[in-house]
């Protein structure tokens, strides 16, 4: 039958690595197979050690790509003997690149060793027999709740804790971690559209006033026209594509300036920017919507003016 929930023990510590002259400072976790999966992580070549190898506590290990760049260049780790902690641990699998987790930290710069391993010959002064934490996964995500009811009813029974008394243990739900993080983003995102909201506002309000003021400076003119047989709708259609205009060259400058801000980011910080064109697209999109919003009562002022009386304008 196939298991509901799996769970994989985690115990070790910072280890000193070497291989040849080569030496680099590193994690190093003990754990079981099953780690793998519910880490949803894989073995991009050689193998993982196996149950028995926890049983047996072999010397092997299974490294992170940081790990096989900064030890062994170009060269296959697989088979080859590195020394952790001055103990020979023979190297039988890679892992895939995960990256960087959420907090920044490289996924990839770590070992991975039978726990047992860890326990008996690596460290050995901290506990033997004792682990850190246990990774668990539940079969599905409408298990999740129902595991962490489990899990904690299990550790309470094991670690002998009376009714009332307070764990000595934490369960962490990664589901409502990622709940709670989700509803972070949401505050962040209605706080930042709140702002851009505020920005455009003020923005249409100064090409409104830019406008009038063009429109009562251009009367006379708008009276000439009239009277040489502009129709109303020209000089609306005048005013707003003026409007429109210099709403999209403040566009314009704001995407360079934009783009420019995150290429500088990226280089100075060596942060991961992507500026995608959906976003210049809807800035353009916004920008021609604030100008046409905003232009179209002085447009409407400018096309109902009487020519005669704007063209006594002094």
């Amino acid at each position: 039958m196939r298991r509901r929930t799996y769970a994989s023990p985690v115990y070790g510590g910072s280890a000193q690595i070497v291989y040849g002259n080569q030496s680099w400072s590193t994690s190093v976790t003990g754990t079981t197979p099953d780690y793998l999966f519910v880490r949803d992580w894989f073995i991009d070549s050689g193998t993982v050690f196996t149950e028995q190898d926890v049983r047996s506590a072999t010397k092997v290990c299974v490294i992170g790509q940081t790990i096989v760049e900064n030890l062994f260049g170009s060269e296959d780790p697989v088979g080859k003997t590195i020394r952790i902690k001055a103990v020979p641990v023979v190297v039988i699998g890679v892992l895939k690149t995960i990256g960087a987790n959420a907090m920044g930290r490289d996924e990839d710069d770590l070992v991975l060793v039978p726990v047992t391993t860890a326990q008996r010959r690596l460290f050995s002064s901290i506990g033997a027999d004792s682990v850190s934490s246990i990774m668990v996964k539940a079969g599905s995500p409408e298990l999740l709740d129902a595991a962490q009811e489990q899990v904690e009813s299990l550790l309470r029974m094991r670690h002998r804790i009376r009714s009332g008394a307070d764990d000595d243990f934490n369960v962490r739900n990664l589901a409502q971690m990622v709940e709670n993080a989700k509803s972070a983003t949401r505050i962040l995102t209605l706080l930042l559209t709140a702002v851009a909201s505020v920005s455009l506002l003020v923005g249409g309000i100064g090409i409104m006033n830019i406008m009038l003021v063009s429109v009562t400076e251009r009367t006379r003119e708008i009276g000439i026209r009239m009277a040489l047989g502009a129709k109303t709708i020209d000089i609306r259609l005048q005013f707003l594509v003026e409007a429109l205009m210099l709403s999209l060259v403040g566009g314009f400058l704001g995407i360079l300036l934009g783009v420019g801000g995150a290429m500088v980011i990226s280089t100075g910080f060596g942060w991961a920017v992507e500026v995608s064109t959906f976003s210049i697209v809807l800035a353009f999109g916004f920008s021609a919507l604030v100008g046409v919003s905003f232009g179209y009562y002085p447009a409407w002022r400018a096309s109902l003016l009487n020519p005669i009386e704007a063209l006594r304008y002094e």
